[in-house]
């Protein structure tokens, strides 16, 4: 099984725009179409609480003839056209669909940042993790949030298997990003995001890039948008993973970034696995 996970920063710019970043960020669309993966997670798509328009259903549709949608928006009262995320997957694939309350702090569970598909033997779940913001304003509820879903990950767990992607809005070990040195109490690489994501990992789910690459540097999924030279000097961030329940990390056969050309920001991740 195929599976890819993006966050995007705005589906509408993707489809419809037509700056040279949207051309940018459809040519990146395309690639992942050419793949045929079974599963496409994607986070920050922006829409409004209506979702995807008419034109945008078609655009999709012609990117992706083979695939159903289903997509969770921001709502009241939280933010209009914020967050939010969708999955695509091949039409041959009937999961049931849910999307999640986790008792998460202020507006985040009206953000549409979680959406889970259950397959016959296992879960495939996707989240936006809120970012801790400009001076960490954030970061108290942002840890009540990780210590939720983490709950809500083992609550699955439970059951039957779990595959887990997203924008987890934190890099979790110095090596997962250029200069830890100079962002200790950066949004993303502080003690307190680090330690949330060490228990998620220790409450039985496996990083599946580290899995497999253990040691590699110098492997990053985010490049800052608007540093120009982020992203020709390298100086990125892993902050986008795929986790897998303990006892599917045998069946990883590879856990990879897709290359996004010159586009800055994030860039897809892709997980091949033997279900």
């Amino acid at each position: 099984m195929k599976l890819i996970s993006w966050n995007i920063d705005s589906i509408n710019a993707a489809l419809t725009g037509t700056s040279t970043r949207a051309e940018e960020t459809r040519s990146v669309l395309h690639k992942i179409a050419d793949q045929h993966p079974d599963v496409i997670a994607i986070q920050e798509t922006k829409l409004s609480k209506n979702g995807p328009t008419k034109k945008h259903f078609a655009v999709l549709q012609e990117l992706f003839p083979d695939y159903q949608v289903v997509w969770r928006s921001s709502v009241e009262p939280a933010r209009k056209g914020y967050a939010g995320t969708m999955y695509l997957y091949l039409k041959e694939y009937e999961p049931t669909v849910t999307y999640p309350q986790i008792g998460a702090p202020e507006t985040m569970d009206d953000e549409g940042r979680i959406i889970t598909l259950e397959f016959p033997n296992f879960f495939v779940t996707e989240v936006y993790t809120p970012n801790s913001g400009s001076g960490l304003k954030r970061l108290a509820d942002r840890q009540v949030w990780d210590d939720r879903y983490r709950e809500y990950l083992q609550k699955l767990d439970q059951q039957k298997p779990v595959i887990a992607s997203g924008d987890f809005n934190v890099a979790h070990e110095p090596i997962d990003l250029a200069h830890p040195e100079n962002n200790h109490h950066s949004a993303g690489f502080t003690d307190e995001e680090r330690e949330h994501f060490t228990k998620l990992l220790a409450a039985g789910f496996t990083d599946s890039f580290r899995h497999l690459n253990p040691e590699k540097t110098g492997a990053y999924s985010w490049w800052a948008q608007r540093v120009i030279t982020s992203k020709q000097n390298n100086s990125g961030w892993r902050i986008d993973y795929w986790l897998v329940s303990d006892r599917l990390a045998d069946q990883i056969k590879s856990s990879t970034m897709i290359d996004s050309g010159k586009r800055r920001d994030h860039t897809p991740i892709e997980l091949d696995i033997d279900l």
